[in-house]
Order: C-alpha cells, then structure tokens, then sequence
C-alpha cells in the first residue's frame, strides 16, 4: 500500500448506470461466481473489472474462469469491510440521488471479486455512518443493497452483512433536530483512539483553538482535543477488519476542497461531534470559520451559539423558536449557499487535519486503540460515473464523467482524482500535506512518482506528465472558487 503508485483511470463509454438491482454483470465473465441473468445496460460492472485489469491484477489468470484479481489481496477466511459513501438518500433540496451516494453496481461488482478471494470462506461487511438525518432504508433501497444481500444469500448460503454505524437518528424540521432516535450502532461497539503528538492536530498546541464539531456540543469537542490529546470514537467493525476497501464518490467539498478516499473516513467514527470541522471566529480571531474579521460574524456567532446551547438542553419550545427563527437568521445574515461561513472555504485549516487523523487510525490503529507500524491492506474503487461539483458533498450539481478510478493508496488515487477534476492538488491542504514524513506515512512516494494507467490514451502517464487541457473542469466549492484550480 504505501510503496503502490499505481492508478487506474477507466473511461466508460456513457455517463449512465443500470437501475436493476442488484445489478447483474453484462457479459457471462468466466470468472463470475454466480451465474444468473445478464443486465446489458450494466456498464459499470465491467468497468471496475476492467480497472482491475489496467492494474495487472491477477494478470496471467485474466479471461479463465480461475481470475481472481484481489488474490494478492483478500486471503481466505479474512474478515473484509466495504465502505460506500451512503451520506444520504438524496440531495439536499432534490430528490435526486445518483451523483451523491456510491453506486449499487459498483457495490455488486466488488461483492463478486470479495467473494471470489476469500473462496466463500470469512466475513463481508458493508458499512457506514450517513448523516445523522438520512434515511437508512431509503438508501439500501436506492443502492440495492437488501437485494445482493438476498441474492448471495439465495445462491450462496453466504451472508453479507450490512452495518449502520450510527448511535442516533435526527428528526430534522426545518433545518432543526427536533427529536434524536436511538439506534444499535455497530455491533462490536467503538474504540477510543488518541493520536497525541502523532496528530495533525500536535501544531495547534498552545493555540487555544475553539473547535467546532458536527453539532451543537462545542464542550464535547473541545474536551477531546487539547493540546496533548486528540482522540476519536472509531468503529472497532473497521478497525478489526483484515482488508479495508473504500467506495466513495466523486465530488468537491465546502470544507477540504474534494471528498474521495480519504474523506469517506467520517463515516467510521461512532461519535461525529469528537470530529472538529472548522475553528470559531476568523484568522485574524485565531479561527478559521470565516475568512475575514467583520461584525456580521461576530454578532451572528453570538446569537447562533447561545441558540445552540439551548437547543442541548432538549427545550422543545426553543426548538420551536429556532424552526421558526432560522429563515430569519438566514435572510439577516446570508444563506450558507451564498455566505462564506462555517469553515467552507480553502482557509479552513481543521477540517484536512481532522481527515488525516482518522486515515491515520484506520491504516495503523489496533482495535484496542494502539498504533502499529505496519499499515492496513486497503484498496479503493471511486465511482466517478457520475459525480458532483460545486457544492459538495450533498447539495452540488451532477457532473456526467463515466469514469471508474483504483487504486491501492488512497492519497495517490485522491490526487490522480483532483488532476482529473482539474483542481491542483498542491492547493489542497488535505492532499499536499499528506505526503509529509512521519512515523505513520501514508506514501512512500513523491507525487511526481504517481503513475496512471488508462484505456484513455490522454490520461496514461506520470501525474506531472499528464496535459492540462486533458481535466474534465469541475466547479469548485464557491468558497474554493479562484483558489485550487489548476
């Protein structure tokens, strides 16, 4: 993982995916491991298999019925978890849904080659942590999960799990939670792990920094990360897994500029307010919440954080109030789709630390949360068939890119991802600071060492090789607008 520079660039012909689950390949591949009906239109499944072919996996089995490209990989009897972005059932203010979550047939298409590998021996699990108000059955309908699920079940007595990671469900009205729903979570509980001076948090210390998370608790998150501790509730499911293989998304980010490998890590913890997001006040307040000093800021924060600090108190009438005053505030002060605010713009400087942290823990953290120095076997498929710009991760516009993206280091296929994207990976704090040295490295690598292969002639080469006017050109975030573009 650390030494593989290695990234495959599939082209699909269409920018289209099957809506028949649970996505039947298109081709009787030899290697299939069920034998079923075709689905013509599933162009997807044969264009992950093909990724795994630009890679050379498994290359002198490729085209027998004794092809196994993850052999080298998964071992038999391993325990492997597969790791969608299942943010949420749809759009923010759309019932559209394909551009924003993993595809269903790239999800089958991986169960196939998992189970192939661990010759029907071991454990598959696919698992998640959406944001707190989507709808878990909404989007195993949408991705057809429920139905690989019955189809492996059915012709293989071989049972995938499926794990929502979540402790709680929000009631959301009006932007507000309203009520919280308790749910299992992961079976095999969390696991505290703290990073300490190894987090990319230690050049803060003495700062005085006030965290914000991903609600309204700022005590919380501050409690778990001070000068000498930086720590985070983590899922022992991930961390216990032999073979962790991520499937995100292809989109841009408001806070860390692109959401791919290594930001479809939130969706690992067991706690998201223990995950800072942004710094309260401005860069001239020792913050990084908005990016300039100004009484607009000042006054909304004084107003919004006292409002949240009742809203932890489970008032329902100041719920009530705060449904009803929150398109005040928004008609006031700006609305986030037009106001830089929250830390959504390329200055944030906690979000990219927080990412790398917990990519840290899932490569080199033991599920009793101490670190080794031997990484994690890993391997990542992005569906980039079709994506999203502007403003990611839930509520940007579809990008129709037919493309399918591998690899075995996720900050090399992040970076390759980015050039793709036409944004310059240099500018993005999350990407470029991750090839610093450490005792916990994600590559051993330089990014002028990144090599890409592809069934696109214009797309093959060194990352540094690779010509400009060969990006697709993907609107960033307004607040990266100017500022990360190649």
């Amino acid at each position: 993982m650390l030494t593989n520079n290695e990234v495959a660039l599939y082209k699909q012909a269409s920018a289209q995916y099957s809506t028949a689950s649970p996505y039947q390949p298109s081709a009787n591949y030899p290697e299939c491991p069920l034998r079923t009906s075709l689905d013509p239109i599933n162009e997807t499944y044969g264009s992950v298999r093909e990724s795994f072919c630009l890679l050379g996996m498994d290359k002198q089995n490729y085209g027998t019925t004794n092809w196994n490209p993850l052999r080298h990989l998964v071992r038999h009897g391993d325990n492997v978890l597969l790791k969608p972005n299942l943010i949420a059932h749809s759009h923010m203010y759309t019932n559209e849904w394909e551009h924003v979550i993993t595809n269903g047939s790239i999800l089958r298409a991986m169960v196939d080659y998992v189970f192939i590998a661990l010759g029907g021996e071991g454990k598959l699990v696919i698992a998640d942590a959406p944001q707190t108000d989507s709808h878990i059955d909404r989007i195993k309908q949408r991705t057809g999960i429920d139905a690989i699920q019955e189809l492996y079940w059915t012709k293989k007595r071989f049972e995938i799990s499926f794990v929502d990671l979540r402790d709680e469900h929000w009631v959301v009205k009006d932007g507000v939670c309203v009520d919280k729903v308790k749910l299992p979570g992961d079976p095999l509980g969390n696991v505290r792990v703290n990073l300490g001076h190894n987090s990319f948090f230690a050049e803060h210390r003495g700062m005085n920094k006030r965290y914000y998370g991903a609600f309204y608790d700022l005590a919380e998150t501050n409690e778990h990360h001070t000068d000498d501790v930086h720590e985070y509730m983590i899922s022992r499911t991930a961390l216990e897994s032999d073979v962790f293989i991520n499937l995100p998304k292809l989109k841009t980010h408001k806070k860390v500029g692109v959401t791919l490998n290594l930001k479809n890590l939130v969706g690992i913890n067991g706690n998201k307010n223990w995950l800072p997001h942004y710094c309260v006040g401005s860069p001239a307040e020792n913050g990084d919440q908005f990016p300039a000093s100004s009484m607009r800021g000042r006054v909304e924060n004084r107003i919004v954080l006292s409002a949240k600090r009742l809203l932890l108190g489970e008032n329902p009438v100041a719920k009530l109030a705060a449904r009803k005053l929150k398109g005040l505030g928004y008609r006031v002060f700006g609305h986030t789709e037009e106001i830089i605010r929250s830390g959504n713009w390329y200055g944030n400087d906690t979000c990219w630390r927080m990412t790398l942290d917990l990519n840290r823990i899932l490569l080199y953290a033991n599920p009793d949360g101490t670190l080794r120095t031997t990484p994690k076997r890993y391997f990542s498929v992005i569906d980039g068939v079709r994506a999203m710009e502007g403003n990611g991760p839930v509520a940007g516009t579809p990008k129709n890119t037919g493309v399918i993206i591998a690899g075995y280091n996720p900050l090399a296929t992040d970076v390759v991802c980015a050039q793709f994207m036409g944004l310059d990976y240099r500018k993005i704090p999350m990407l470029h600071r991750a090839f610093g040295q450490s005792e916990f490295p994600f590559a051993n690598f330089t990014p002028g060492e990144i090599s890409i292969v592809s069934n696109n002639c214009m797309l093959r080469g060194k990352l540094t090789d690779l010509p400009q006017q060969s990006a697709t050109r993907f609107q960033p975030h307004f607040g990266w607008q100017g500022h990360v573009e190649l």
